[in-house]
């Protein structure tokens, strides 16, 4: 078995292919189910951001797995296989158990340090197992991933006053129109972006904000949060008379298609006013003929990187000390992973004395005739698991401790020898 990881990022590919490629959370049961019906792949999780896909598998068969997934995605987003292939990175095991370790610590993100990929994935690792995709070795990946993270935001400050890509967005507001309090600010969505958005519009000065969602109950809510300052609340229907008399409007729904383009601005929009759309959604909420209207501007989450480079410097120093916690963090998946080699003679190992147990009780219990009560047997049966535990706990420590691969190979040939074990295991 190994692990592999194929997938693209806002490193490797534009929007535009990020966009085709995206997978929503509701589609995510299907197409785990999908890729687990390959022949190749064992296990699978699927991690899908605005920044990123990508796809984790364990496969006994790595190179046929990762053509399986390569097969999927160029389904998936209708592209030829040559041309996403330049898109795309793919990582075996150790490479892939550090890309997922950065990547939860957030040393792989657009905005370095950011922490909302923690929480995505930790999601991530709850729709794997939740849809079954992620067993044994996937579940121990994703949890040190998770444990790595949370270890880089305790023991160094990568995430203090980090940006997010919501706060990055509204920083490039702030450059372009430099004084944020005299306009009209409109969100559209009312998720966990739009809540970041709120508030660094507000810190950043903004006065006249508003809410556009499907659900008013939702759009309250994340209104309630900031009492210190007014927001109106207006429903989808709404959208195109708020987007009309708006000077500046961010849209982060989850909308699969474009919700605003070029003709439904041109029905709406006085060719006198200006404005600006802030579209930090994978897939895009707006769509890319609107950069022909003439009055109106589009920035997409590709266009805040310059935002993001100028904190970047002050970080990579912090980026350095969490790399060294990572190196600890995948050194230590590694142990365990070459502690699975050991799990065949261990199992054959405790198969063979508990089968020799249970003969020799039956013998014993045979001897001591009908009128032996049943809770006498329960305590011997108890007494007899418990001197086979006992007498198998220091071997199998001993073994799984084994670091060095022919030290541990050593050990277990000499315990198939000496107990006869067949493990079908072949050692070179």
């Amino acid at each position: 078995m190994n692990i592999a990881v194929v997938g693209l990022s806002h490193k490797t590919a534009p929007v535009e292919v990020r966009e085709k490629l995206s997978i929503p959370e509701p589609q995510t049961e299907g197409v785990i189910a999908h890729l687990l019906s390959y022949p190749h792949i064992d296990e699978v999780a699927i991690l899908s951001t605005c920044n990123r896909l990508e796809i984790y598998i364990v496969s006994n068969q790595i190179t046929q797995g990762l053509q399986e997934v390569t097969q999927f995605l160029a389904e998936h987003s209708k592209l030829p296989v040559i041309s996403l292939r330049k898109h795309l990175f793919m990582l075996m095991h150790t490479d892939s158990v550090m890309h997922i370790m950065r990547v939860s610590a957030g040393l792989d993100s657009l905005v370095l340090g950011e922490g909302q990929i923690l929480a995505q994935v930790k999601n991530t690792h709850k729709l794997g197992q939740q849809f079954n995709g992620i067993k044994t070795i996937l579940n121990r990946l994703f949890k040190q991933a998770l444990t790595s993270g949370k270890r880089v935001r305790t023991e160094t400050s990568i995430g203090t006053g980090a940006v997010s890509i919501s706060s990055a967005a509204v920083e490039l507001a702030q450059i372009k129109v430099e004084n944020l309090a005299p306009y009209r600010v409109a969100i559209l969505g009312a998720g966990k972006m739009s809540r970041l958005l709120v508030q660094h519009l507000i810190s950043k000065g903004a006065t006249q904000i508003s809410i556009v969602n499907r659900s008013r109950e939702r759009a309250e809510e994340l209104a309630k949060q900031f009492p210190e300052q007014p927001i109106q609340i207006h429903l989808l229907p709404e959208m195109m008379s708020v987007v009309a008399h708006y000077d500046l409007v961010f849209t982060s729904t989850s909308a699969t298609e474009p919700i605003l383009d070029r003709a439904k601005l041109e029905m709406i929009l006085d060719p006198k006013h200006s404005l600006m759309l802030f579209d930090i959604s994978v897939p895009r909420n707006v769509d890319a003929d609107v950069n022909d209207l003439a009055n109106v501007q589009v920035f997409n989450v590709d266009d805040l990187k310059a935002v993001v480079a100028q904190n970047y410097e002050s970080r990579r120093k912090m980026a350095q000390e969490a790399e060294k916690i990572l190196d600890e963090e995948v050194e230590a998946f590694d142990v365990w992973w070459r502690s699975l080699e050991t799990v065949s003679t261990i199992s054959s190992l405790r198969n063979k004395i508990e089968s020799i147990r249970e003969q020799e009780l039956e013998k014993a219990l045979s001897r001591l005739g009908s009128e032996f009560g049943e809770k006498h047997q329960e305590v011997i049966e108890a007494l007899t698991r418990g001197i086979v535990n006992k007498i198998l706990h220091d071997p199998m420590v001993q073994l799984r401790a084994q670091q060095d691969v022919e030290a541990r190979r050593n050990c277990m040939q000499t315990l198939q020898m000496l107990f006869n074990l067949d493990t079908g295991e072949q050692f070179s």
